[in-house]
């Protein structure tokens, strides 16, 4: 009966399982197979070129700086160009877009001398493109970029899977590491805080975990600060009349093999790091209020997670939950990819956004 509850509780409510873990060896095998992917080339997305820097912009000056990465600015315009409404606009509209994107390119120039003043390899992109989470996804794969910075929407995302908005979308569909900035204050030594599944709950690739640990420490290394490790379980919930004993005792009974078996794994998954045991949590909960309160407590600057693709029903649900975590963070976002993931964003960009109005196509 235990088994049947878990099977649906998979299903249903996409917590996490309860899965065999791989065994230390294992692991420790994998993690050594794993290269490591140095961060040369850094992309950060701009939203306004003109007026005071972003956040996301100084954040990624101060990253390339302790890697020793190149640093391109780039923005997108993605404005429509409306056409059709006399001939003069119909033969000025390749001077428009031009100026725009002269315009754009001189406050971003601007940007990049003041990063170069202050020793960032910096230079700069504007393209014509849409929609804005597309033209990035494009750039980066087209420098061969190793990390991709934007700064996060403001406000909540109500309905992401319908509103498209620009960072959640480049959380989905970026190949590459991607950094959501949420807050303003730049990195002191920083806390990163791993967030680990050693479980491997919706089947996610057992080598992310390590990838996540590795960039999680060349983060951390490269800004002198620390890294936590962190694992939320949860223990299947008391099936009424699945057991003889009182409901209190095999709920007990399932919290302390529910943790021990969750100890293990991640203990195994660590093996052979060198996180200080204190940085280690091993937590009860579910991760949307687990990672939030750790973040707070260890007074994390950024949280790197993992994030898998999905379809259908199990892709809204897994979605929902990385929503309400990345709205509850209080602390920047470094997502992670498994190495196998193929966006479906194509290479080609879109150029202008044309539109002929309804009124004008009449005529």
């Amino acid at each position: 009966m235990q088994a049947e509850y878990q099977a649906r509780l998979q299903l249903t409510t996409g917590i996490y399982s309860c899965a065999p873990a791989l065994n230390g060896r294992t692991i420790q095998k994998q993690q050594k197979e794993l290269p490591m992917r140095p961060i040369k080339k850094i992309l950060v997305a701009v939203k306004q070129p003109a007026g005071r820097r972003s956040p996301a912009v100084d954040k990624a000056a101060q990253l390339a700086l302790a890697f020793g990465a190149e640093l391109e600015l780039f923005h997108a315009l993605t404005t429509p160009i409306y056409l059709g409404y006399t001939a003069e606009d119909d033969r000025n509209w390749r001077r428009v877009q031009r100026e725009d994107k002269r315009n754009a390119q001189a406050s971003l120039d601007q940007q990049a001398a003041d990063l170069q003043s202050r020793g960032v390899k910096a230079s700069v992109a504007v393209a014509w493109d849409y929609p804005v989470y597309e033209a990035v996804v494009r750039r980066a794969l087209h420098t061969g970029a190793d990390l991709v910075v934007a700064e996060r929407h403001g406000g909540k995302h109500t309905a992401s899977w319908l509103l498209r908005y620009s960072d959640w979308e480049l959380l989905r569909l970026c190949p590459v590491p991607f950094l959501l900035v949420k807050k303003p204050k730049p990195y002191a030594r920083p806390v990163v805080l791993a967030a680990l599944d050693p479980l491997h709950s919706f089947a996610k690739p057992a080598r992310l975990d390590a990838e996540i640990l590795q960039l999680a420490g060349s983060v951390a290394g490269a800004l002198r600060g620390s890294v936590h490790a962190a694992h939320a379980y949860l223990a299947l919930p008391v099936y009424p009349g699945a057991d003889a004993l009182p409901a209190r005792t095999v709920a007990k009974q399932n919290e302390a093999r529910a943790r021990q078996q969750a100890t293990g794994a991640f203990e195994a998954e660590l093996q052979g790091s060198d996180i200080a045991k204190s940085n280690r949590h091993v937590v009860h909960g579910h991760p949307v209020d687990v990672l939030p309160r750790l973040a707070r407590t260890t007074g994390s600057a950024i949280a790197v997670l993992g994030a898998i693709s999905r379809s259908g029903l199990k892709k809204l649900l897994i979605g929902n939950t990385a929503e309400a975590i990345i709205d509850s963070l209080p602390c920047d976002i470094l997502v992670v990819k498994p190495a196998q993931f193929k966006t479906r964003v194509g290479r080609r960009a879109r150029g202008p956004s044309y539109v002929i109005p309804p009124e004008v196509q009449w005529i």
